[in-house]
């Protein structure tokens, strides 16, 4: 059984950093590119920075290049997010997800988990 478990988040100023987290269970992680998305009330699910298995190639949307990192450590089966310079606008559930493949990077693959809730102040 597929288990996408998100955490890590808060509530964090305008500018600070916060990294989440993606801990993965139920499938083999080092064989899938993983994205995380996010989402805000009444808006669809965004999606926000793409990794290939290994790490080699990472992809940001604009709205969070040069401020994001995506990693991942598959011996832990886990992903993570690392974002910094924050600003209100980050503010969002954030979700993590296999998906098709690289140029398919925001069709998930599972159910999604309940996500981690970042909440940036002005």
């Amino acid at each position: 059984q597929v288990q996408l478990v998100e955490s890590g988040g808060g509530l964090v100023q305008s500018g600070g950093s916060l990294r989440v987290s993606c801990a993965t269970s139920g499938f083999a992680l080092e064989e899938y590119v993983m994205s995380w998305f996010r989402q805000v009330p009444g808006k669809e699910r965004e999606l926000v920075a793409t990794i290939t298995p290994y790490g080699t190639k990472t992809i940001y949307s604009e709205s969070v290049k040069g401020r994001f990192i995506i990693s991942r450590d598959n011996s832990k089966n886990t992903v993570y997010l690392q974002m910094n310079s924050l600003s209100p606008n980050d503010t969002a559930v954030y979700y993590c997800n296999a998906v098709a493949s690289l140029f398919r990077r925001g069709s998930a693959l599972w159910s999604w988990g309940q996500g981690t809730q970042v909440t940036v102040s002005s």
